[in-house]
């Protein structure tokens, strides 16, 4: 670790740096010059999150152009610091740049303004504003901008007001505290960004702590949740793939466990703050130690712990899930789906109906216990109704092979039977999300459901390959991925087997 703070490079001092894939220049070098010239220094880090931030493709765009920035940083360590520098010296090099800086609150978006409003005013900085009667600083009405001589501009507003709707050609869009964001709110504005005239195209920057419980914080997760789908299990900082960067500093996940280090433990602090204590001194984070309500405040805001690391997270939001709960279930043409966990413990049997409009699911039983107890009642209840279902799909190599062979050994023949390669799985699994995502997979709203949501409200996405394909994986030490994985595989089943029973089945 290099002795001056100032010097740790951001692969020192992030905990997650998902890089997107083939950067080979970057804007960064011209705005780094800009903020030079009008006196600003930055750290290391803080150098490589603005190359990455602004890198270039061999096609000229913004590698982050389509997918957008996420910075995951507590609070105190800069964040406002860095980006607005980075809009401000964008505004100044590129004529007629449009810039929306959104908060959630008024308040936030306030104090930004009059925090690089002061900074405009440095005699630097000042020639670049645009010579009229408000010298290029307009705050009235409500309307908060900054106007550059160049035509640029960058406009400030709260969410909560629904600043941001109706523009259009807007070049950079900010959205501060993005862990309080909603749906509505990206529906509003991300579309303006499409008409961006910078040669490099638009950039969506998201930054925020994580975000609480009660918070709308589902736009914000998944940006996380897609990231640490890249990066997988291998342990390493820095990450490499997609069209999106994400960046994130953050205490050690047992920080305030037992046995882990304590909330206020100085070597946490700097791992989720790398500004302290060279920029940001101890008095300040006394401060906001003394003033944040709650442990839990404290670590999401000051250490920035995400809650998901030891509570869970889902892939499927619970509004969007429940949005496609039915109270009948349709008719229909059967299939089954059978998933048996990794070390053959859990095994759970799903259905899905086929019909005119989509697709139906329901979980039919989840047991635990050893796998060898299970097999012959589950495939004692298949051999009954193989008849009038279209494909029976089964997956997990605990048990797979063991109940083919039962089925086999009932009279069930090989032509219904289908064992699920790993490639069929992740299959599966993808087709289980876009089927959600796009309305065309119903499921039973009922409390025989239970299990089946609980699963859901616990599993998230888990990248299996170099090439992207993921599986479903329960984030919670208790949670079961069973159910969720063989309703997937009942819908793949659905969806691939051109089998026609002789009449409609019956799924129950």
């Amino acid at each position: 670790m290099n002795a001056d703070p100032s010097t740790r490079p951001l692969s020192e001092v992030a905990r997650h740096v998902v890089i997107p894939e083939g950067i080979v220049d970057t804007v960064w070098y011209e705005v780094e010059e800009r903020c030079r010239e009008w006196g600003d220094q930055f750290d290391a880090w803080q150098d490589g999150l603005g190359q990455l931030t602004l890198g270039l493709r061999a096609d000229g765009k913004y590698a982050c152009t389509v997918g957008g920035v996420t910075f995951s940083i507590p609070r105190q360590v800069a964040k406002t610091f860095i980006v607005g520098r980075m809009v401000f010296a964008l505004s100044t090099i590129f004529p007629e740049t449009t810039a929306l800086w959104t908060a959630h609150r008024s308040q936030t978006a306030s104090m930004t303004f009059q925090k690089l409003a002061a900074y405009a005013r440095k005699p630097a900085v000042q020639p670049y504003l645009a010579v009229n009667r408000s010298d290029g600083l307009r705050s009235t009405n409500g309307q908060q901008e900054i106007e550059f001589r160049n035509g640029s501009r960058i406009l400030f507003g709260a969410r909560e007001q629904g600043f941001g709707r109706g523009f259009d050609e807007v070049d950079i869009e900010v959205f501060d505290e993005a862990q309080i964001l909603t749906e509505k709110a990206l529906e509003d504005m991300v579309p303006a960004a499409n008409q961006s005239r910078n040669p490099h195209g638009g950039l969506l920057i998201f930054m925020g702590t994580p975000p609480r419980p009660v918070d709308p914080g589902e736009a914000f997760k998944a940006r996380r949740r897609k990231a640490l789908a890249i990066a997988g299990d291998s342990g390493d900082v820095v990450s490499v793939g997609g069209n999106s960067l994400y960046i994130e500093t953050s205490a050690d996940p047992n920080v305030g466990k037992p046995g882990g280090p304590k909330l206020d433990d100085k070597e946490q602090i700097a791992k989720a703050n790398p500004s302290y204590p060279h920029r940001t001194p101890q008095e300040s984070i006394d401060r906001m130690r003394e003033n944040l309500p709650s442990d839990d405040a404290w670590l999401r805001e000051a250490l920035g712990r995400w809650d998901d690391e030891s509570e869970g997270s889902r892939l499927i939001p619970a509004g969007l899930w429940s949005k496609r709960g039915v109270e009948t279930a349709p008719q229909g043409i059967a299939s089954y789906g059978v998933a048996f966990s990794q070390d053959g413990s859990r095994v759970s049997l799903a259905g899905c109906r086929k019909h005119s409009s989509g697709f139906h699911v329901e979980l039919i039983d989840s047991q635990t216990g050893p796998v060898e107890l299970g097999i012959g009642t589950l495939a004692d209840w298949l051999a009954e109704c193989w008849r009038d279902t279209a494909v029976i799909v089964i997956s997990g190599a605990a048990g797979a092979n063991v109940l083919q062979q039962a089925l086999r050994d009932r009279g069930v023949p090989q032509r219904v039977i289908h064992v699920a390669s790993t490639q069929n799985y992740t299959t599966a699994c993808a087709m289980t999300w876009e089927a959600v995502k796009g309305g065309t997979l119903s499921h039973l709203d009922s409390e025989g459901q239970t299990v089946l949501d609980e699963s859901v409200a616990v599993c998230d996405m888990k990248k299996r390959n170099a090439s992207g394909a993921w599986g479903w994986e329960a984030t919670t030490p208790d949670g079961d991925e069973t159910p969720i994985e063989s309703v997937s595989l009942a819908l793949f089943g659905s969806r691939t087997s051109k089998r026609v029973p002789g009449r409609k089945a019956e799924l129950l």
